[in-house]
């Protein structure tokens, strides 16, 4: 099996990356592993941690429509060159915690993503050079509220609230070419999402290339990659769960969020 590189937190509240070995203990690096952490002598037992968003990105620069058949379902044809836009890191969230319904939207969706994990600062590089800056692969669910994508004509909003941008399990070096991406909704034992990363309409080398020559990329930034087509709603109550061979799989609970209600401004 892949070494696999987590983010965890203690009882005690200390943060740290670690290698996570098949028993579940974690042995502690002494730094971020892309940032050259080295490991440590220090292990930490299945109940002496948490699981977390394995990075903690400066930001998180997503794809649209870089699967032919989800552009097709969105009602659209396939851009001629990708299609970005920006998630806040905020909306970040770990493994098995929640992903909160706001009470802005009446439609949230699941989108099951392959993201990489940006290992060297990466301005102006070429594919060939991109391709060396790419530490590692984890998996997303870039969670939408559809309805306010439509309503807003643009997507900042439908795409930032917090814990809408699940990452996790963990971050492995390397990843077939075929690999599937898989989403299943509760128990459902067909998945809804289901496609090999080889169908994506501009490969991860030339993703990271093309947002280089638009913004640097820094050590720990996450590039999601896209979804494939088979999106759809989530409920309150729903469990959501993506999987991507050779990685694992990154599933969260849905509720809601309560609406906070906020005094009018003083003149």
């Amino acid at each position: 099996m892949a070494q696999r590189f987590v983010r965890i937190q203690t009882t005690s509240g200390q943060l740290h990356y670690g290698l996570l070995h098949l028993d579940r203990r974690v042995q502690i690096l002494d730094a971020p592993p892309w940032l050259q952490g080295q490991l440590t002598d220090q292990e930490l037992l299945v109940d002496e941690y948490q699981l977390l968003a394995p990075c903690a990105p400066s930001k998180i620069v997503a794809v649209g429509k870089n699967y032919m058949k989800h552009a097709a379902e969105m009602g659209g044809e396939v851009p001629q060159e990708p299609l970005l836009f920006l998630k806040p890191s905020t909306a970040v969230t770990s493994p098995n915690a929640p992903i909160y319904y706001p009470p802005q939207s009446q439609r949230v969706d699941y989108e099951g993503e392959l993201a990489l994990v940006i290992g060297d600062r990466c301005t102006d590089c070429t594919p060939e050079q991109a391709r060396t800056k790419i530490w590692g692969y984890t998996i997303a669910n870039d969670v939408t509220a559809r309805d306010l994508q439509r309503k807003d004509s643009q997507w900042t909003r439908a795409k930032g609230f917090d814990s809408f941008c699940p990452l996790g399990p963990w971050i492995v070096r390397e990843i077939g070419v075929s690999a599937m991406v898989q989403t299943f909704v509760n128990d459902a034992p067909v998945p809804a999402q289901s496609a090999p990363i080889s169908d994506m309409v501009f490969s991860p080398d030339f993703l990271v290339s093309y947002i280089s020559q638009v913004m640097t990329l820094l050590p720990g930034d996450v590039v999601l990659t896209g979804t494939p087509e088979g999106v759809g709603p989530l409920q309150a109550g729903d469990r959501v769960r993506v999987e991507i061979e050779g990685i694992g799989c990154l599933e969260n609970p849905v509720t809601t969020r309560q609406a906070v209600t906020s005094s009018p401004l003083l003149a």
